[in-house]
């Protein structure tokens, strides 16, 4: 089968080694595995972080987001069938989706939305699972509840903060403020649902009072919370949350104990990575994105399509991510 991969860390994306077009065995599925002969990809920040610093001693497949179609299945599954159209995030410990077959196990594995095809499909899953977690299992903000209390999301437009500014305002009563610094990226934010866009390049909190805001409860921090550290124990509540994916290189939690704020660390692998006794969740998770992107309550985040899967787009697509423009998904779609 046609996959993409590399075989040596820390080379620049532009360097033709980076990434680069080979031929693998067909996969056999295990117990729990279903095989998906995938469709469509998305380009996340993961994927070309582990490009840069993850060492191997054989070529990696990466990817970690796709739609595709299911093909055959484990002795095991009970969930899917051959033939089912699905969507998924998969595991950072498996073969990724740069390949025409992968294996995942069914308990992090979706129904695909009917309503969208496999391009705009593929934009969803990491995304929608760690907003999800990050919300609704870290934060724990109580679907339906909230009102009174604001949720920060610096970061807003990439996509993760997508799909978490849409969650907030669709499924809980919180005041949501999302932070982007360019007219593109503000006029997204805004057309997805938060109350208030302010900019992270000005300072945060006479942004936030500027619009009536004195204090916040939660805090989704996704990006450079190294930098933005020393505001949010500024602006957050007693007794409030910070919440975080990002990996700062150090973070000294002893300024959040005067005003007793929690902090949580969101990692979208951590069930699939440690077989937790609650795996399924993501499966659950999945199923009922699937339903509120038909029902029209979310949208997906697809941004770009940078046409088919092969090593070349994918380069590129690693360059773009890494340049810190993008707003919303890059997606691949097909193999050549």
């Amino acid at each position: 089968m046609k996959a993409v991969a590399y075989s040596q860390a820390a080379l620049p994306i532009e360097d033709p080694q980076a990434l680069v077009d080979l031929d693998l065995p067909l996969p056999e599925p295990g117990p729990r595995d279903v095989r998906v002969r995938v469709h469509a990809v998305s380009v996340n920040p993961v994927d070309t972080k582990l490009r840069r610093r993850a060492q191997v001693s054989e070529p990696r497949v990466l990817g970690f987001d796709a739609a595709g179609t299911v093909d055959a299945v484990g002795a095991a599954v009970t969930l899917f069938k051959p033939g089912d159209a699905v969507y998924y995030a998969g595991a950072i410990d498996r073969a990724g989706s740069n390949a025409e077959y992968q294996l995942v196990d069914e308990r992090i594995v979706g129904r695909k939305p009917a309503s969208l095809d496999d391009a705009h499909a593929a934009a969803l899953p990491l995304t929608a699972i760690t907003a999800w977690e990050l919300l609704f299992d870290r934060l724990c903000v109580p679907e339906g509840k909230g009102q009174g209390q604001v949720l920060l999301v610096t970061g807003a437009a990439g996509g993760v903060g997508s799909m978490l500014v849409q969650l907030a305002r669709r499924l809980t009563g919180l005041t949501v403020v999302g932070t982007a610094s360019r007219p593109q990226t503000q006029a997204w934010v805004t057309e997805l649902g938060a109350h208030h866009v302010i900019d992270h390049h000005q300072p945060l909190l006479p942004q936030l009072k500027a619009v009536g805001i004195d204090q916040v409860q939660h805090v989704a921090s996704l990006t450079h919370t190294d930098s933005y550290f020393e505001q949010f124990v500024e602006l957050l509540a007693p007794q409030g949350q910070l919440a975080l994916i990002d990996d700062p290189a150090t973070l000294d939690a002893l300024p959040l104990k005067s005003k007793s704020i929690s902090l949580h660390w969101e990692l979208m692998f951590t069930r699939s990575l440690y077989q937790t006794a609650d795996m399924q969740a993501q499966h659950d998770l999945l199923t009922r994105v699937s339903d509120l992107i038909d029902a029209g309550t979310l949208r997906t985040t697809f941004g770009e399509h940078y046409g088919a899967i092969n090593a070349a787009n994918l380069r590129r697509a690693h360059a773009f991510i890494e340049s810190g423009q993008a707003r919303g998904k890059v997606v691949l779609e097909g193999f050549d």
